[in-house]
């Protein structure tokens, strides 16, 4: 094929991603490829250097468990993982604040292999989806009902490591304690339900089965707790005093 015609080929496949692209409210930002890059809300690169994912997933099989866009789940197959199988319910099912639309042309344009499954998290078993070497629970623990529950079921299909990245509250308390959001306490959100603090997320994962738990990011500095605080409560996503207490941690669990 002559090049300028595998050039106008290329160019017109990214203006049709492009176009598509346009319709869909992201949460990931995935880079596409060509120059594309999704539009998401959340610093996905910031969050991917806070996980501290192994550099090599070579011949490990990843369950990527609330997946929505697919970031992680196609990240885990560059690196090589042997099987990636994503799950998601309320996103993809568009009850929330998106759909599945973007893991689908993510997926489609990065060529991936990654496969999906609707389930909910309480659903989760290994009948169902057997085991895996490797799971990754990012931003899914506080949006549980009933969280204890819903970490062991994803244990339950864990063979090695279970990565949580999750909101921590209560941040001043030493003994295992859970913040409960029955309304939209925290960022105005009615779907977010509970955040335990550093201790009783530690506590949770062991009860859950996990022999060994490592705490992976420190609760940040005073004065940084304090600025964002006060930002969230200009912006009317929290109270200053709530939001002081909270923070994002993320979590290695060993079985």
């Amino acid at each position: 094929m002559p090049s300028s015609l595998a050039t106008e080929i290329r160019t017109r496949d990214a203006d049709i991603v492009r176009a598509s692209m346009g319709g869909i409210r992201w949460y990931h930002t995935i880079d596409l490829g060509q120059g594309l890059i999704t539009p998401g809300v959340d610093n996905t690169a910031e969050r991917l250097m806070r996980l501290q994912l192994p550099a090599s997933l070579s011949g490990k099989s990843v369950l990527d468990v609330g997946a929505w866009d697919g970031f992680f789940s196609f990240e885990a197959e560059r690196r090589g993982a042997s099987r990636v199988v994503a799950t998601d319910s309320f996103s993809w099912r568009g009850e929330g604040w998106g759909t599945k639309a973007g893991f689908e042309l993510a997926r489609s344009t990065l060529n991936s292999r990654v496969e999906d499954l609707d389930i909910d998290v309480l659903d989760l078993s290994p009948d169902r989806l057997g085991v895996f070497d490797i799971v990754l629970c990012l931003g899914v623990l506080y949006h549980m009902r009933h969280p204890l529950l819903a970490l062991e079921r994803v244990a339950a299909v864990t063979r090695e490591l279970l990565i949580v990245d999750t909101v921590v509250d209560c941040l001043s308390s030493r003994r295992p304690t859970m913040a409960f959001y029955p309304g939209t306490e925290m960022n105005n959100d009615p779907t977010n339900w509970w955040a335990p603090n550093m201790s009783g997320c530690i506590s949770m994962l062991r009860s859950a089965g996990f022999r060994h738990v490592v705490a992976l990011t420190p609760v940040r500095s005073a004065p940084y707790r304090a600025l964002r605080a006060l930002y969230h409560g200009i912006r009317g996503r929290n109270n200053v005093s709530s939001a002081y207490q909270q923070d994002r941690a993320v979590f290695h669990a060993f079985k």
